[in-house]
């Protein structure tokens, strides 16, 4: 069977190579002595790999020390901010006598 690469680099395979495999949708990509090497690869969830987790009992003292990293220290809350004091207008006062005129001369 012959496939024809585009002028985009796509690759469509043949139906009859990858209908045995099943509902692949990515591959592992290799080069080997002048060969490329197509590894058909199911990509799996996260929530599959959680319920192995879960399947496997493992702590996360335990995961952590298998990754080599330790849990980040949890955040710290910032202190509640006071309000700011509400401002009183300042009341018309009335000028002392020193500072007052009192008609010109």
């Amino acid at each position: 069977m012959l496939a024809k690469i585009t002028s985009k680099n796509q690759l469509t395979l043949p139906k009859s190579v990858t209908e045995p495999l099943g509902p692949v949708q990515y591959f592992d990509v290799q080069t080997k002595a002048g060969q490329i090497v197509l590894t058909p690869v199911r990509i799996q969830r996260g929530d599959a790999l959680r319920a192995k987790l879960a399947e496997l009992d493992l702590s996360d003292k335990t995961i952590e020390r298998a990754l080599g990293q330790e849990k980040p220290a949890a955040p710290r809350k910032a202190p509640a901010r006071k309000k700011p004091l509400a401002t009183k207008k300042a009341a018309a006062k009335p000028l002392s006598g020193s500072s007052r005129r009192v008609g010109r001369r």
